[in-house]
């Protein structure tokens, strides 16, 4: 029987491995190697590696842990998953039985893309989500906001320390009046009509095409579709959860542990606001030493 079984063996899923691979831990990491990111083609704000493809520091991640005999990575899915402190079991779809004493649960999230032409094509590249991530490699040129909710007004504020070319598309949301007015303030364009189809040109412009016909193009688009855990597992184990506006995430403790005694998470199934390979590799580490923690005797 393992210590830990991580489940998702991306970034939070490897930083919390790592943490108990060092304190001499048994813990298997399963990952079904798609990770939310593999569309970027590089990561930024990660400290040591910065501007470097996301899926190079996951191999190299990988690679280094190798040194430790007692961590097991393993290129499989979780199908379903059962027990409770001390005694959980985990079926892989290659038919696998595994048992741990603790769970890590780091599958991450999937983004749910709008049915508008070009809009997935250009997921990553000219469509992307976090100023945090993007913002500098596009500071100063035009970008563009769809709406997606109250919570984009707030954007609209974060934008402007990178940029004073904004233009918000309203996607058919009804913004009200002082918003509007808190927008034509800050001399940021609102176009109105939903988004038809999404034309990508160069490394990260974009043309909106509207139904109103209008065509406007910009540097950079930021998009929030919204998104959902890419497995069901917390579903079976009966974790609490918590409603946001863009999905649902699991809740967690300032320990990492879910509503479920010996379930901990970590990634972006926890993290709503900032999804970021930063704050995935920090709940990572600490699901990681938290886990190893309740074990002691």
């Amino acid at each position: 029987m393992d210590d830990v079984i991580i489940i998702g063996g991306s970034f939070a899923g490897l930083a919390g491995a790592l943490q108990l691979g060092r304190a001499r831990r048994k813990v298997t990491v399963l990952d079904t190697g798609l990770q939310r990111n593999r569309f970027a083609g590089h990561s930024h704000g990660l400290l040591g590696h910065d501007h470097k493809p996301p899926l190079d520091i996951l191999a190299e991640a990988r690679r280094q842990l190798a040194r430790y005999p007692t961590i097991r990575l393993i290129n499989a899915r979780a199908d379903s998953v059962s027990g409770a402190l001390d005694d959980f079991s985990v079926f892989t779809g290659d038919g696998e039985s595994l048992g741990a004493r603790r769970l890590i649960l780091s599958y991450g999230v999937v983004d749910q893309m709008p049915e508008v032409p070009g809009f997935a094509e250009s997921w990553g590249t000219s469509i992307v989500p976090c100023p945090y991530c993007d913002g500098f490699e596009v500071a100063g040129q035009h970008w563009g906001l769809v709406w997606s909710g109250p919570q984009s007004h707030n954007q609209v504020r974060l934008f402007h320390d990178w940029t004073d070319r904004l233009t918000v598309f309203t996607d058919g949301h009804d913004l009200p009046p002082d918003v509007r007015a808190d927008l034509a303030r800050r001399n940021t364009p609102v176009v109105d009509g939903r988004i038809i189809e999404i034309a990508r040109h160069g490394d990260h412009g974009a043309t909106v095409k509207l139904e109103t016909g209008a065509h406007v193009a910009v540097d950079i688009l930021f998009a929030h579709p919204r998104n959902k855990p890419s497995a069901s597992l917390h579903e079976s184990l009966g974790l609490a959860t918590v409603g946001t506006p863009l999905g649902v995430v699991l809740k967690v403790d300032e320990r990492r542990e879910t509503s479920v005694p010996g379930v901990y998470a970590a990634g972006d199934l926890t993290n709503p606001l900032l999804p970021s390979v930063t704050t995935a590799s920090w709940q990572g580490a600490m699901a990681g030493i938290f886990a190893q923690q309740s074990m002691l005797v």
